[in-house]
């Protein structure tokens, strides 16, 4: 069994805590650059230096250009990239998890890997989403029937509060402009929401792709934990931008969510609640003290054991050590 290196006491990734960085950064028509632990963009106007370690998710818009140093230093920092294209927002890659600890990781593939807890964490999301409601004893079927019924509801009051007609959720994947202005809203809100999401969960060092409400894509648990904050955040403010103006809607959608984000704290909120859904009620503080270094072995009875010592014992080898 080889050693794993211990990393370096101080690096960039170390500073800011997911929970305590900015939701994100939109960025277009500039050149994406590194000076030492920062990232600069540059455009005509000169050029603006933005710390890197305090980026949750960094949305590169139309014309922009980044260098290898600068994605060098966001992956080193945990930030996640998104690619952001007129036709709306995709994710494209993301850096390395901030925590050093696999205790959230394991804790996720343990609810999942089993149905009927798989359906419990199901369940407390639909109890995070609406908290007037009881899911308890609900099958999939239910939930996704309830869940449809007050996202409706959601719409409708939306609509009725900023007096906005609605006529449906629209949306053609690829074409943007498709849709009315508040869909065109809905839309820049829900992608910018699955990127905050995604920066989030991989920072924590889950996996995107192990959903319990969503399945079979690679962001399945990324858009489990997005839609914890729809009916809340997202739709309410689309519905808002949208009755100000229909123009420039997308990028107008962005500013005010970054800004709700900041005001609610959502980010904070996220990583509470995913910890509440996959680990065991009084574990989420402990597993966060203890994000460390620390490797062991598996054995039987599921007990640990340190890493680097050969087991075989000192009758066989001269020394313990690998």
């Amino acid at each position: 069994m080889t050693t794993v290196s211990r990393r370096p006491g101080l690096t960039p990734r170390h500073l800011t805590r997911t929970a305590e960085r900015l939701s994100f950064i939109y960025l277009e028509r500039c050149t994406v650059h590194r000076d030492a632990n920062a990232i600069t963009a540059t455009d005509a106007e000169g050029t603006t230096h933005i710390p890197s370690a305090t980026i949750g998710t960094l949305l590169l818009g139309p014309g922009t250009r980044v260098t290898h140093q600068a994605m060098s230093v966001l992956g080193e920092t945990g930030a996640a990239v998104c690619w952001v294209g007129e036709q709306g927002v995709r994710y494209y890659a993301s850096g390395r998890a901030l925590s050093r600890s696999s205790t959230l990781a394991e804790a996720q593939a343990r609810q999942w890997a089993n149905p009927r807890s798989r359906l419990a964490v199901a369940r407390a999301m639909y109890r995070l989403r609406f908290p007037d409601e009881d899911p308890a004893g609900l099958t999939r079927q239910e939930l996704l029937g309830r869940e449809g019924r007050r996202v409706k509801d959601c719409y409708r009051a939306a609509a009725t509060r900023t007096g906005i007609p609605w006529r449906g959720r629209r949306y053609v994947p690829g074409d943007f402009t498709s849709g009315d202005a508040v869909n065109q809203a809905i839309t820049a809100a829900a992608q910018c929401m699955y990127g905050i999401a995604h920066a989030v969960v991989t920072s924590l060092g889950c996996s995107p792709a192990l959903g319990f409400v969503h399945s079979g894509h690679e962001l399945s648990f990324v858009l489990d934990v997005a839609d914890l904050y729809k009916t809340e955040i997202g739709i309410p403010l689309a519905f808002e931008v949208a009755a100000q103006d229909e123009e420039d809607v997308g990028s107008r959608t962005r500013r005010a969510l970054r800004d709700r984000i900041n005001e609610t704290s959502l980010l904070n909120r996220c990583v509470d609640d995913i910890k509440g859904l996959l680990l065991p009620e009084g574990e989420a503080t402990a597993a966060t003290e203890a994000d460390g270094d620390s490797v062991t072995l598996q054995t039987d009875g599921g007990h640990q054991i340190p890493s680097g010592i050969n087991h075989a014992g000192p009758d066989d080898y001269e020394d313990g050590l690998w």
